[in-house]
């Protein structure tokens, strides 16, 4: 529900930034759930009361019973997704402890991060997400590699999908899935299925599971599961690949557990997602001459930013508002990889529409990352590039030059303002705000309608969640 207020506090997942808006600003946000008062006892009762399942504890036991050198993988996310991993929230040891309790030795155990096409992450940073329990164990961790040339093949799709995958997870004698289920601007959902696919597949295999066709699709956005071809084309790949058990969670906006979802990949997953749905969604009444968001903990690169940048569509008025994004990138590579920037530029210079007439064309051959270019060009369908505006730390000249839309920065000089004393992400990002709404009330005469969308990219607006009922 939307509220007044003049000065606003926005997550950013590593830090928060406090910016003051113009009065009269409506605040956005999501319902917020209450955190599990047991975090650890509510993870133990999902385990061994799942959905739709036997116990990870009978199934384990069945396993080492038909073989005691019975092999595990436990599937985790990368540092892109806060999922819960250690700490008094951490779901990853119940896991792992209840696979050593019934007998599958530690030799034969492996954690595998799913990475998709993300690249590895580094030693630092797994000790860093990961429960300390797994390197003191002597627990092998293992980087998923989408380029590696020991992928087997699984399947071909009933969309033509040719599926390598990861070869470790294809061995194994037990798969068990973690995960977060958030919202996810392609997919309906994050979580689930998605830890297979895209999450230890090859990149080849991503082409027609983010290829241009399924991504058009109106189906393909948030909280749409019901029809939606990247969330069936995903399921399709995960059951073939086989799953016996999986741990997904919710969150609320304090990164505080709201549920724990184990069991069937199918129904503990869809029990998820409508649970997410019931706090996510925010209504509007209205759309805005300036929408302000942030790219949240997902927002490391420009990669990631754009699952804001896709919700904010609908809180836009029209092709002459403008929308301020926020973010702070902490990747070794702010805007992503080479191959990101490349169809990125492709879009800054052929503009949105001209941009999708070329990945649509016969001689057209798929950049992998083109999807996240695809959902950019979505917003510029909406938004006139010239009024995206975004604020973020850390761009080289040559980042400045790739990027839709102008920096806070450029934009803020091009209307004449002195940018000399401006020395942080919020000065800038403020300043930005306060010359956007002075521009709009020059052009229209009166007051913008401003809408500051607190959650970034984990509120979605105007949407309701549409998947089967588990």
């Amino acid at each position: 529900m939307p509220h007044t207020a003049s000065e606003v506090t926005l997550d950013l997942g590593r830090s928060k930034v406090t910016i003051a808006v113009p009065p009269g600003a409506d605040v956005l946000s999501m319902t917020e759930p209450g955190p599990l008062a047991d975090p650890q006892s509510a993870i133990h009762r999902a385990l061994n009361n799942p959905i739709g399942s036997e116990p990870l504890s009978v199934i384990v036991r069945r396993a080492v019973a038909a073989n005691p050198d019975a092999t595990a993988v436990v599937v985790v996310s990368d540092n892109t997704r806060p999922v819960p991993y250690s700490g008094e929230q951490g779901i990853l040891w119940p896991v792992v402890s209840t696979l050593l309790d019934h007998g599958v030795k530690t030799t034969n155990l492996v954690v595998l991060v799913a990475t998709g096409t993300h690249r590895a992450l580094c030693t630092r940073e797994l000790m860093e997400m990961l429960d300390q329990r797994i390197f003191e164990n002597g627990i092998r961790v293992v980087n998923h590699d989408c380029r590696a040339d020991d992928l087997v093949y699984l399947c071909t799709t009933s969309r033509g999908s040719c599926v390598y995958i990861n070869r470790l997870y294809m061995k194994a004698d037990l798969k068990i899935l973690t995960g977060l289920v958030e919202s996810h601007f392609m997919a309906g959902v994050s979580g689930g299925r998605k830890s297979v696919c895209p999450g230890l597949i090859s990149e080849s295999s991503t082409y027609v599971f983010h290829g241009a066709e399924l991504l058009e699709s109106p189906n393909a956005r948030d909280l749409v599961l019901e029809g939606n071809p990247v969330h069936e084309e995903s399921l399709e790949v995960a059951e073939a690949a086989g799953v016996d058990f999986i741990v997904n969670v919710t969150l609320n906006s304090r990164m505080e557990l709201t549920g724990v979802f184990a069991g069937d990949l199918r129904r503990a997953h869809e029990s998820a997602a409508l649970h997410l749905s019931r706090y996510v969604s925010i209504p509007i009444e209205r759309q805005y001459d300036l929408v302000v968001t942030h790219a949240g903990f997902v927002g490391v690169n420009h990669y990631q930013a754009a699952k804001a940048a896709v919700v904010a569509i609908p809180a836009l008025a029209d092709a002459c508002s403008r929308l301020i994004m926020i973010a702070d990138h902490t990747d070794p590579a702010p805007l992503g990889s080479a191959k990101y920037r490349t169809v990125l530029h492709l879009l800054k210079l052929l503009g949105a529409e001209r941009f999708i007439k070329l990945i649509f064309s016969e001689d057209w051959a798929f950049i992998p990352e083109q999807w996240q270019v695809q959902m950019w060009a979505k917003v510029f369908k909406k938004l006139d590039m010239r009024h995206f505006i975004y604020a973020a730390a850390g761009l080289s000249a040559d980042d400045e030059c790739v990027i839709p839309g102008v920096t806070a920065l450029e934009y803020l000089r091009e209307r004449g303002c002195d940018t000399q004393s401006l020395c942080s992400l919020p000065e800038v990002a403020q300043a930005a705000i306060w010359a956007a709404a002075d521009e709009l009330r020059s052009l229209k005469g009166c007051e913008p309608s401003i809408a500051v969308l607190k959650d970034g990219p984990y509120g979605i607006v105007g949407e309701r969640c549409t998947c089967q009922r588990a």
